[in-house]
């Protein structure tokens, strides 16, 4: 298994060595929201929040069967309110401190999205490759979120067609303009948090092309579809 994979499961079981601890876990969401636009340049919005009702941790947007609770936006205008400024940033968590941070793709990055199990196992084939990873997060709902350049989800289906799959036949999701993505230490309602499998750091500030990581994440996305 290897260092990320091993952090991150590590993590999710509950381990808490300072060592795999990504720094966000022990800031304020608006401190760690400041940070990503101050020191990753990301565009960063406030979504939703978890509100304990009767004991039992419920989306603000009231709707009790809320598929993503406390972890979506609550504006249809999101995309316009989405900013790079730390200032403007520290301004939007103020008036809902408990506010998730969730991050556009499609304008500094878009992510390429695939079950968990997909990617433990793409993870450990890229590092044998000795590819340069971006950011990769793990979130409760087991999928796994790799970031790349912007631009990907235009070239992605075409480049698992020349690795010789359907498209449709991999549980593999390319999110760009329009989308976005939750960034730790987010919750989903009682289900944990989402985490980093590859933590951001000045090795990784240049994010690989889509090009450069598809074929092990193609290859670990149809192993984990012959599985099922």
């Amino acid at each position: 298994m290897t260092r990320a994979v091993e952090t991150c499961v590590e993590e999710t079981m509950g381990v808490t060595s300072a060592a795999q601890i990504p720094k966000q876990r022990g800031e304020a969401l608006q401190d760690t929201a400041v940070r990503y636009a101050e020191e990753r340049h990301w565009d960063v919005f406030p979504g939703a929040w978890l509100e304990s009702v009767e004991g039992t941790w419920r989306c603000s947007c009231g709707e009790a069967a809320c598929p993503a609770p406390g972890a979506h936006p609550v504006r249809d205008d999101w995309p316009t309110q989405a900013t790079g400024s730390a200032t403007v940033a520290r301004r939007m968590w103020a008036k809902q401190s408990n506010a998730s941070i969730l991050l556009p793709t499609g304008r500094t990055f878009d992510a390429i999205d695939v079950p968990e199990t997909a990617g433990f196992l793409a993870l450990a084939r890229m590092e044998r490759m000795e590819l340069t990873l971006g950011p990769v997060t793990c979130t409760p709902d087991r999928r796994m979120q790799f970031f790349v350049l912007p631009g990907a989800s235009a070239k992605v289906p075409d480049l698992v067609r020349k690795l010789g799959w359907p498209p449709a036949a991999l549980d593999l999701v390319t999110l760009g303009e329009g989308a976005y993505v939750a960034a730790p230490p987010t919750r989903f309602g009682a289900s944990g948090a989402v985490q980093w499998a590859n933590r951001p750091t000045p090795a990784n500030r240049w994010l690989p092309d889509a090009e450069e990581v598809i074929s092990p994440l193609s290859y670990a996305c149809g192993r984990d579809s012959r599985r099922k």
